[in-house]
């Protein structure tokens, strides 16, 4: 059975047993009587609070007169003082909706019942995302409720053309999926493609929200560089929006999804932007250095210790002065292995203890472990050297992406020495000159070559400067001023 009945009593029955009424505490069947006519109000405690309250005592005031004949049409045109109203007449839809937070209105004799959305979640405030913070700047973030987040874009891109379609998937967790892009600024093409590859999403729920979503998304491949951005900033959200990307936000979570998005998109952050352009440029730099390093300094230093002949003489002095019975390789990947320790460490340690766990970690066990012979001076600096620059990496995904190639590095260099990191490196450049985001290169504008957008990368030029939408994009409107 799936049309609602005339019968209110075959409703509540068909909609008892699907529902657990009885069974599940929180679901709840309120009977009233409207005017003479049976009713039933249906909704889940804990997503519409106090609302119900309002909505009866209104709805115990209403005479028969008041609501016959043409009853549902007159409760939906006339009775119902809400804005969010809507009707249905199949039981899965009133299920569906019911599950969803809104209060669903069953009336004896009819078949259609009326929804209404009162629902509000349990949430947090907009609070600054403690992984994008900025010196200057707004200190909104998105939450873990999705309308929440769409009304902290609309407040800063109010452009009628703004669309935002709202998808479902999952076949128990019915998760609402949030599609946003700028209508005539965004390609239609990607906006299809990432549509269709929503709709195609088959699964039974999204507790893991956003990051099953991109798994879908970016077809479940095993390449360890992000095929998409994630912000919880909504000022980094509505700027990509006007260059033209699409987001895609997931209830339940505060992470947006921007794509396309490309290598360079990853090293980029607020705060160059919430400066001037000499000083943003100047951060930039310095973060470009400091993803360099965390790369490559590591495997470097190994290659000079087993390759002394390698360094010129004005650098002699790099390398160990004695060695300890650990090789140096080993005492590397030791060191990688004990920095994802203290940060998994830290994450699962309470904030008032977690400045203790770092103090700990870098002069107890670091001091000790040299002082033993386990670790060299050296190995200790170096190791810093590439977690520094890791923690300065902007994109979260990406940083262990550059970890990841740092310990194949150190494989390599540890078996083949100066042959190994070439062919590391290789390795590495061959994964990125493969890699797409949704058929946008990687690389680009580096691979394939663009001047003038390879400049914005190298500086950050002023914004009156900056007319033009990136062109990987493919915007249907290219220019911004």
């Amino acid at each position: 059975m799936d049309s609602l009945h005339k019968k209110l009593q075959d409703n509540l029955d068909y909609l008892a047993e699907k529902m657990g009424v009885g069974e599940s505490f929180d679901v709840i069947v309120r009977e009233i009587e409207i005017g003479g006519k049976r009713a039933a109000l249906l909704y889940i405690d804990g997503f519409v609070k106090d609302q119900v309250m309002f909505i009866m005592e209104f709805l115990f005031y209403l005479d028969r007169e008041d609501i016959v004949p043409d009853t549902v049409d007159k409760f939906y045109k006339r009775c119902i003082i809400h804005f969010e109203v809507e009707r249905v007449d199949t039981l899965n839809a009133v299920i569906k909706n019911v599950l969803s937070g809104p209060i669903a209105l069953l009336i004896d004799g009819e078949r259609e019942a009326i929804i209404i959305d009162t629902r509000e979640y349990p949430a947090r405030g907009p609070e600054e995302p403690d992984i994008e913070r900025v010196t200057r700047g707004s200190r909104d973030g998105f939450t873990e409720t999705l309308v929440f987040n769409t009304a902290l874009i609309r407040r800063r891109i109010r452009d009628p053309a703004l669309r935002i379609e709202l998808l479902q998937v999952g076949s128990r967790s019915q998760s609402d999926i949030a599609l946003v892009y700028i209508k005539n600024i965004a390609n239609p093409g990607t906006v299809e493609l990432l549509r269709e590859r929503i709709k195609k999403i088959s699964i039974d729920g999204l507790p893991m929200a956003e990051k099953t979503v991109e798994e879908f998304l970016t077809l479940g491949t095993w390449n360890p560089f992000p095929q998409v951005r994630y912000t919880e900033r909504p000022d980094v959200a509505a700027i990509h929006l006007l260059e033209g990307h699409i987001l895609v936000l997931t209830d339940t979570s505060p992470s947006a999804i921007i794509a396309p998005a490309t290598f360079f998109h990853h090293i980029q952050h607020a705060e160059e932007f919430r400066q001037n352009a000499v000083v943003g440029g100047y951060l930039r730099w310095v973060r470009y250095l400091g993803v360099i390093l965390s790369l490559v300094i590591t495997p470097l230093w190994l290659l000079f210790v087993l390759e002394p002949g390698l360094l010129p003489p004005q650098l002699s002095f790099i390398g160990p002065q004695e060695l300890t019975p650990v090789p140096i390789q080993m005492q590397l990947l030791l060191a990688e292995l004990g920095l994802d320790l203290v940060r998994m460490a830290a994450i699962h340690t309470p904030s008032a203890l977690a400045t203790a766990l770092g103090i700990i970690a870098a002069f107890m066990i670091g001091d000790i472990a040299i002082s033993v012979g386990l670790f060299t001076g050296e190995v200790v600096l170096y190791m810093a050297i590439a977690a520094v620059g890791t923690f300065a990496t902007p994109g979260y995904e990406f940083a262990f992406a550059v970890r990841l190639m740092r310990l194949l590095l150190l494989i390599a260099v540890g078996l083949l020495h100066l042959p190994g990191l070439v062919l590391g490196l290789l390795l590495i450049l061959l994964i990125l000159l493969r890699t797409k985001s949704f058929n946008v290169p990687y690389l680009w504008p580096l691979l394939p070559f663009n001047g003038k957008a390879m400049l914005d990368i190298i500086i950050r030029r002023p914004v009156p400067y900056k007319g033009t939408r990136p062109s990987f994009l493919k915007p249907q409107d290219p220019e911004r001023l």
